[in-house]
């Protein structure tokens, strides 16, 4: 047969694509396709998965479309930017990749910084269970925040208005945990097998505790959420020599965390090979585990699996790497992503927003998008070629 695609020559073995699913994989694929891309020697995964995004529309909300061509993120989760007042715009807004949501369980989202579950009022049960069961195609869990400014003096009520919504639909939760009160151990008490607990690595809430074991032991899975500042490398370190690994890693990234410390998951990826994590384990965490955690096509190089896509080139070059207390590492790789597509479709490129007014950011930072600005302007006002890669296009008559 003909195939629409064909990466030959990957690692670890050619992928061919029809009608936008992976029709094939295997070493040394005939080279019959209508587009052949010779991705020798590079890296060929299923597309990323981000399990923890702001994608939505509020105050931490980004365009995912100009990260996603150039870092292999295919899906991205947005984790509790948009409620029950809200979803509908998140469904109206076109992607180029794919955006399943956690509801959250206040029904007006991330509207604003914070303080969304301030209001119990907004934490209605019944609506939250009615929004789910109609967009069950879209949700595929809920969202809730709790720390100090969140949830105010309401505690863990907020959590056990969203634990109540996932019972009633059948699906996980995703609890944010941070400053306190409540107390982390109060959380996670109540947390249920496949629920999921992101920031696992906070220097805030620093969760190393008996609780965080008993928790992973009933099968609570622990996801990354690196975000502004919920990722700690000495936390993740003394996590990692008690055995408890994140089960998924994922950016948290937003209007506040893209121009630093995150910047993107390659590089969330690069700062789990810096403290030793082989890259196998790293790919899993963001591809299969993730689909596995919310029921989520895709993550896998298998046929008739969606045919999201990521190509790398896996360079040996040290270099550093920060988490969200400045701290730093040296990874031994940098993963450059070189093609992405979703439905066997190539992303085409897309230059990145500028952050909001209200995000404060360094001088240096200043500096740096203003410097990119200026280098992209350089090389589009170049032409692209000179007389000589150029052909008559319309020759004369002799």
């Amino acid at each position: 047969m003909t195939y629409d695609l064909l990466l030959a020559g990957a690692e670890p073995f050619d992928v061919a694509v029809t009608g936008g699913v992976i029709a094939a994989v295997g070493p040394s694929l005939p080279r019959d396709a209508r587009v052949v891309a010779d991705v020798t020697g590079r890296l060929v995964t299923p597309g990323l998965i981000d399990l923890h995004t702001h994608v939505g529309p509020g105050y931490w909300g980004i365009d995912p479309d100009p990260i996603a061509w150039r870092t292999g993120v295919t899906t991205w989760v947005d984790a509790g930017s948009t409620g029950a007042y809200t979803l509908d715009l998140l469904r109206r807004t076109f992607r180029e990749v794919r955006v399943p949501a956690l509801l959250n369980i206040s029904a007006i989202g991330l509207t604003g910084r914070t303080g969304e579950s301030r209001d119990l009022t907004n934490c209605d049960v019944p609506l939250a269970i009615d929004t789910v069961q109609q967009h069950r195609s879209l949700v595929r869990g809920i969202k809730v925040r709790v720390d100090r400014e969140t949830v105010g003096g309401n505690g863990v009520e907020p959590l056990r208005r969203g634990l109540a919504v996932g019972d009633a639909c059948g699906v996980p939760v995703m609890v944010h945990i941070g400053t306190t009160p409540p107390a982390l151990d109060e959380v996670l008490d109540l947390l249920r097998p496949g629920d999921l607990m992101t920031h696992c690595a906070s220097g805030l809430a620093s969760p190393l505790g008996p609780a965080v074991r008993a928790a992973v032991d009933r099968g609570v899975l622990l996801d990354l959420g690196h975000g502004s500042g919920a990722f700690a490398f000495d936390v993740l370190e003394r996590q990692l020599d008690l055995g408890l690994a994140p089960h998924t890693v994922s950016t948290d990234l937003h209007c506040r965390s893209l121009p630093g410390p995150v910047f993107d998951l390659p590089t969330t990826m690069a700062k789990l090979l810096a403290i030793g994590m082989p890259l196998t384990d790293v790919l899993e965490k963001v591809t299969a585990a993730p689909a596995r955690a919310l029921g989520l096509p895709g993550g896998s190089l298998t046929v008739g699996a969606p045919a999201d896509l990521a190509v790398f080139d896996v360079r040996a070059e040290e270099h550093e790497v920060v988490d969200s207390h400045l701290q730093v590492r040296l990874s031994p790789v940098r993963l450059v992503n070189v093609a992405t597509y979703v439905g066997g479709r190539l992303l085409p490129p897309s230059w990145p927003q500028d952050p909001p007014p209200w995000v404060a950011l360094t001088p240096t930072q200043h500096e740096a998008l203003a410097r990119r600005t200026r280098q992209l302007r350089e090389l589009l006002n170049d032409p692209l070629v000179d007389a000589s890669g150029l052909a008559e296009q319309f020759p004369r008559k002799p």
